[in-house]
């Protein structure tokens, strides 16, 4: 997790867009008839049919998007708050909920919105068009979170991250922000190159959100002065640790 302290005056109102998608996510997903818990669907083959006429309804098909299909046109809005399981919508909701607050609270709680609806349109959109023929289904805020991720990068790089890495037996430790990210962008990059030609995980819209996130940060704040935390008191300095940082 991170520490906002940096933060503390936008803190106490606290990040509302943040909690609000993930509560919209979490709500959507669970009346779903993905998640297995709303009985109204059914169970066994009919289930399955209610799941494909979901994902079909809601979610980005690339040959409908590409073809100017007016009603295909809001799907990659809608396509955000569909998850296509369990583990998608909770490993997403992690991310979000880790680096999203922080960003919120610099940007605004306007400022975000629009940041994250306009960032995860153009990745699916971008995914989409890389795909233009294919007719299967893509969902999920993965695009919109990797644009919090590249913005998070240019406004916090030294922020101190907690991370599970596989490679190092998911000990908890903990990195700067911009080796974490780093290291993610590089993996989504390496498994772009790797992936079949056919559409499987939106690799892309990951690259593309992130790309599009940081570069929004950069043009948005780059010129924006630096304002250093103040010193702590000394006799507080023994227990005043800060993992905060400069702010762009």
């Amino acid at each position: 997790m991170i520490k906002r302290s940096a933060l503390r005056g936008t803190a106490a109102r606290g990040p509302a867009v943040t909690y609000t998608v993930l509560a919209l996510c979490c709500l959507i997903f669970i009346i779903s008839p993905v998640s297995g818990l709303n009985p109204s669907y059914g169970t066994g083959d009919a289930l399955l049919t209610a799941q494909s006429a979901y994902f079909a309804r809601w979610g980005v098909i690339p040959n409908e998007l590409t073809t100017g299909d007016p009603g295909a046109l809001v799907t990659p809005l809608t396509a955000l708050f569909v998850h296509g399981n369990w583990l998608h919508l909770l490993g997403n909701m992690l991310f979000l909920y880790v680096f999203g607050a922080m960003a919120e609270e610099r940007m605004g709680k306007v400022a975000f919105a629009l940041f994250y609806l306009g960032v995860g349109y153009l990745a699916l959109l971008a995914y989409a068009a890389a795909h233009s023929t294919s007719d299967q289904t893509l969902v999920g805020a993965s695009g919109a979170i990797s644009g919090v991720l590249g913005a998070f990068l240019y406004l916090f790089p030294r922020a101190r991250v907690t991370s599970l890495f596989p490679f190092l037996f998911f000990l908890p430790l903990r990195f700067p922000a911009w080796i974490v990210l780093v290291f993610w962008f590089v993996l989504q990059w390496l498994a772009v190159r790797a992936a079949p030609a056919g559409p499987g995980v939106a690799y892309l819209a990951h690259l593309v959100g992130f790309g599009l996130g940081f570069l929004y940060a950069w043009g948005r704040y780059r010129r924006t002065a630096r304002v250093k935390r103040p010193k702590p008191p000394p006799a507080s300095a023994a227990t005043a640790a800060t993992e905060g940082e400069d702010q762009p």
